[in-house]
């Protein structure tokens, strides 16, 4: 078994269920650490993220409209979550470019 560490960091949008990490197949992936930092100075926004199991075709709520104020972050993952081959991280903002979100990842093939 090959084990490699990845990381991913995205600017979040306002566009519901928007993908940010597929675990690739025949794999299976940790998410060792899931962070959303507001990065806007003045204004508060809310959180989204979700599971998507691509076995059963559903999504599952990690965080859901938890608001973020200004310069403040929400770890919405509160400890490891496994992924399996072809599962989605999913996560978006009430207002495009205030949240960005980062991820820790291990990967096991």
């Amino acid at each position: 078994m090959a084990e490699t560490f990845k990381n991913v960091a995205v600017a979040l949008g306002n566009s519901a269920d928007a993908v940010v990490y597929t675990c690739p197949a025949a794999t299976t992936s940790i998410v060792i650490h899931c962070q959303v930092a507001n990065v806007d100075g003045t204004n508060t926004a809310n959180a989204n993220v979700d599971l998507y199991d691509s076995s059963t075709t559903t999504a599952a709520a990690l965080a859901h409209t938890i608001a973020v104020p200004a310069d403040t972050s929400l770890n919405p993952v509160g400890g490891k979550l496994v992924l399996e081959a072809s599962d989605e991280v999913r996560a978006w903002a009430s207002t495009t470019g205030d949240l960005e979100i980062t991820l820790g990842i291990l990967e096991i093939t």
